[in-house]
């Protein structure tokens, strides 16, 4: 393979001289640039370009028919029919499919407005145990508050009174809350039921109810009258359910929480506003 190393003031000045020398054009050869051009200081002790340039191997083709070898003729294999299986005795005995009867219709998904499950009623005994251990609790704390067991429509509960000052209620019912998730706690150690005992102060979870059903009227009217979605300060999962209660029979407005952690905020949106807009706050 013929190969030549030219010179040039530059790069393609040393491809022209190595083409003239090989008597080639440009596609029939490969170039490898061994060295560029490079100027001196002032001049002086510049270098030139220098190429390798190699003529390619002509590429040659060879006819399809002088590469396949002569095969001696053979004599085609016969086809044998291959036999048919016999039917099986348990096919012929298979009586023939009947169609299945169509699948009865899937119920409805239950409407998010529906109202909550509710819990079985407690028993007289888990009762008693509660107020035995949120007694000494109490006593515990330094009230000299009294626990007694109440009833209502949908069950009974604990309630707490004697404690005028409100120690056992807590900023926005937060003592409270403690207090109750500690009995529960407590309580489920010996309960197999998973019953969940609500305990009350000076009257504090009505109160707080009624608080929060006028918040979440106002706050309804509000969203029809601006069209727009309101989200409320961050609520505890009681109160929260208390403002969905309160509006889920409301045709002309939904409400969703939002946010995560224990803490999450109620939005209320109006009917056939987007789900996904940006809400404005609302102190609670």
């Amino acid at each position: 393979m013929q190969s030549i190393e030219t010179e040039g003031h530059s790069i393609d000045d040393a491809i022209e001289r190595a083409l003239r020398q090989l008597g080639v054009s440009r596609d029939k050869v490969d170039i490898e640039i061994v060295s560029n051009a490079t100027r001196g200081l002032f001049g002086l002790g510049g270098r030139r370009a220098r190429v390798r340039a190699t003529l390619r191997r002509p590429l040659t083709f060879e006819p399809q028919a002088d590469r396949v070898e002569a095969r001696p003729a053979t004599a085609p294999t016969p086809v044998r029919p291959r036999p048919e299986p016999a039917p099986r005795a348990a096919d012929t005995a298979r009586p023939a499919t009947t169609p299945r009867p169509p699948a009865p219709p899937r119920p409805a998904p239950a409407s998010r407005r529906s109202a909550p499950p509710t819990q079985p009623p407690l028993d007289a005994a888990l009762l008693e145990r509660a107020r035995t251990v949120l007694t000494e609790v109490v006593r515990l704390i330094g009230s000299g508050g009294t626990v007694e067991i109440a009833h209502q429509s949908e069950g009974g509960y604990l309630v707490i009174t004697g404690d005028p000052s409100g120690v056992l209620i807590g900023r926005r019912g937060q003592t409270l809350d403690a207090l109750e998730y500690l009995l529960n706690r407590i309580v489920a150690h010996t309960d197999e039921t998973g019953s969940r005992v609500m305990v009350d102060a000076e009257n504090y979870r009505e109160r707080r109810r009624q608080t929060l059903e006028q918040l979440a009227r106002r706050a309804a009217e509000r969203t029809r009258r601006r069209g727009k979605p309101l989200a409320l300060s961050p609520m505890n999962p009681r109160d929260r359910r208390i403002v969905h209660l309160a509006l889920r029979n409301d045709p002309t407005l939904t409400t969703r929480s939002a946010g995560t952690g224990f803490y999450r905020k109620v939005i209320i949106v109006p009917a056939g506003a987007s789900r996904g807009g940006r809400s404005r706050q609302n102190e609670t």
